[in-house]
């Protein structure tokens, strides 16, 4: 059984070798923070060797290089020491649509699974902070005065930037509609739902919430 409140969950970040694991592009650094009632207790950061050279664009965008890799283990026994990390808990991404398929895919390759559900913090972003100029994790950042160490495109300090936005988005939620213990469901329903109803979407649940 997955845990059912939003502030326990496993946020990830990939950095990869393209934009699609169905055209053979692989995961080159997995990073991870857990977040368990609302504070980060663990982290997960590993390089990963795809078993063949890194394009230059990829290299300098992550600032890894082929070099790095080669040292690096194998993806599959990676991956399978992410999916114990994981455990039961749900996910959390930043465009988890990208991350979702990396993982997926990671996994089969592995002969591994995962069990936790996926919920996409860019499109609970684009709901909650309507205003902000764009809903990229850097502007974000900047709006809501993140804590960052400034480094983009490594995996673990996107996952770390990715939890503070989860738990600023908790924080909001309980201070702006009096939602407190935010179910995991609740946040995979905001982002889904249409921007002009998201007041009226969230003020239903903070009447409904047990007091």
């Amino acid at each position: 059984m997955s845990h059912k409140n939003a502030d326990t969950v496993v946020v990830l970040d990939f950095e990869t070798t393209g934009l699609s694991p169905n055209l053979g592009d692989r995961a080159i650094e997995i990073g991870a923070v857990l977040i368990e009632n609302g504070r980060i207790t663990d982290r997960f950061q590993q390089l990963m060797n795809p078993g063949f050279l890194v394009n230059g664009f990829i290299s300098s965008y992550t600032g890894i290089s082929y070099a790095m890799l080669k040292s690096a283990p194998d993806c599959s026994s990676v991956t399978r020491e992410f999916a114990d990390f994981v455990g039961k808990y749900n996910l959390v991404a930043h465009n988890a649509s990208f991350d979702k398929k990396f993982l997926d895919n990671e996994m089969m390759m592995a002969g591994s699974a995962y069990s936790g559900a996926f919920a996409c913090s860019m499109l609970v972003a684009r709901r909650l902070y309507q205003n902000a100029p764009d809903h990229k994790m850097g502007t974000l950042v900047r709006y809501k005065r993140l804590p960052t160490d400034g480094v983009f495109h490594r995996a673990l300090a996107d996952a770390e930037m990715t939890s503070h936005l989860w738990l600023r988005m908790l924080e909001d939620l309980e201070k702006q509609y009096q939602l407190s213990d935010v179910p995991f469901n609740l946040m995979q329903k905001l982002g889904r739902t249409a921007k002009g109803s998201v007041y009226t979407f969230l003020q239903k649940k903070a009447r409904t919430e047990p007091a």
